[in-house]
Parts: C-alpha cells; sequence; structure tokens
C-alpha cells in the first residue's frame, strides 16, 4: 500500500493530477483545494490513501495528514464515500470543517457538492463525538497553511485546558482562547471541568460566534 508520494507534479486537471516520482506517473485524486496549490514542475510530498476495488486501485493525495484524517473520518459515515468526502474537504478547510461539526452547522457542511440536508445533518451528528479527538491529535506544521499551524500551548491539565489548545489549533491566539473558555465554563457551573471535552468546546464556539 502506498502511504506517501514525494515526487514533481506533471500535471494537473479538474479532480485529479499526475505525481512523477522518479520517472513513474501516479495519478492521484485529490480535493480542488489540494489540485488549487499544485503548481506544474513543483516539487510536493502527500499524504496518500489507497482505495483498492475489483476493478481499480485508486490514490487519494493530501497535503497534510489531518486532511487524510478527516478524508478516512468522514467515510465512516453512512452514505459518504470517497467522492463525497472529498467534495466536504473542497469545501472546508479541516478547522473550518472542525467548526461546523462542533456547532452542528449543517449548513455549512452542506455547501459541499453532493451533500444534502439530510446527509448534512448525519455527518454532523455522527462525527460530533470525534471531532475534538482528532484535532487533539493534530500536531502544528501538519497543515499546510502557516496561518492553521498556531504554536503549541502549555496549560494546566484537565479539560478546559484540552479546549484552549483546541481552540488554539483552531486558529485563535492563547489569550482570546483562555478567556473564551473562562466565559463558557463558568457559564456551565461549577463543575465545567468533569463535563466532556466536546460540550466545552462547543459552547466555547458558541462564545466566539456571538
Amino acid at each position: 500500500m502506498i502511504g506517501k508520494l514525494t515526487g514533481k507534479v506533471d500535471s494537473v486537471s479538474v479532480d485529479n493530477a499526475i505525481i512523477d516520482v522518479n520517472g513513474v506517473g501516479y495519478l492521484v485524486q485529490a480535493s480542488s483545494a489540494t489540485l488549487a496549490r499544485l503548481t506544474h514542475g513543483a516539487s510536493v510530498a502527500l499524504h496518500i490513501e489507497t482505495k483498492v476495488s475489483e476493478d481499480a486501485i485508486r490514490l487519494y493525495g493530501f497535503l497534510a495528514a489531518e486532511e487524510r484524517e478527516w478524508f478516512r473520518l468522514l467515510q465512516s459515515v453512512q452514505g459518504v464515500g470517497a467522492r463525497v468526502a472529498l467534495s466536504v474537504l473542497s469545501a472546508l478547510k479541516p478547522n473550518e470543517l472542525h467548526r461546523a461539526i462542533v456547532l452542528g452547522d449543517k449548513g455549512a457542511i452542506g455547501r459541499a457538492q453532493g451533500v444534502g440536508p439530510k446527509l448534512a445533518q448525519r455527518i454532523a451528528a455522527e462525527l460530533k463525538e470525534k471531532a475534538p479527538a482528532i484535532l487533539l491529535a493534530r500536531t502544528p506544521g501538519e497543515i499546510g497553511d502557516a496561518e492553521d499551524a498556531p504554536m503549541p500551548v502549555h496549560a494546566p491539565n484537565g479539560v478546559e485546558a484540552d479546549a484552549i489548545a483546541a481552540l488554539v489549533k483552531l486558529g485563535y491566539s492563547q489569550m482570546v482562547a483562555s478567556e473564551t473558555v473562562a466565559r463558557a465554563a463558568a457559564g456551565m457551573g461549577p463543575n465545567a471541568d468533569a463535563l466532556p471535552l466536546d460540550a466545552l468546546l462547543r459552547e466555547s464556539l458558541r462564545q466566539l460566534a456571538r
């Protein structure tokens, strides 16, 4: 199985690119967001998800490992295949997708081609519990855009610290994240630290959206 390709961009089309690796051209399907950042002749390293079926072997490429994880996670939802998963990642950056899932924003998810209201609702509902975990597993530098890779946060232990770290990884400053989580926790009562991370993170994002 192929997990990564490092080579030069031979060509880019509407839904795929050919990556030349030592004279061998690999046809790689990718989101429109990824394809837009590939330039003919440029060196590139793509994280690869390999799909093997009875009639073909298909390669899906991602500039960031986190995007590949979202690609996998999206397909755990009934009715979401590789094409729809790529469509979602074409419409939303990983951090935007995370916000939409945590907030239950099916309208944002429904912007993806081929995703109707019911499927958008299913994606938001089924991935709500998994979204904080995939975000906290991300390390700075995994995201293609420098603006999406803030400095790591050193905070006290506990669910509030995890929520602060998650917000910083979404691009908010440590000060804004800390103040927002503190307000959210205060509004959720004295036992906020015992609440699930996704609940505190969801309330914090609601505070930021006001």
